[in-house]
């Protein structure tokens, strides 16, 4: 199994939800603005507390 150091769980967390680095940014959100066309440098500037690696 593949290991993503940079996605966590915690049930304190977002409900336990896959987050990035233990923030309350979830894995989901990220996909979704990527879904909708968001670029990285559109993510980054709106999530500013995120490193480029957690969009990769």
């Amino acid at each position: 199994m593949a290991q993503f150091d940079r996605i966590t769980f915690d049930s304190a967390v977002m409900g336990g939800k896959p987050c990035l680095r233990g923030q309350r940014v979830t894995v989901g959100t990220i996909l979704g603005l990527l879904a909708a066309g968001r670029t990285r440098d559109e993510i980054l500037k709106a999530y500013p507390y995120l490193e480029p690696e957690d969009i990769d």
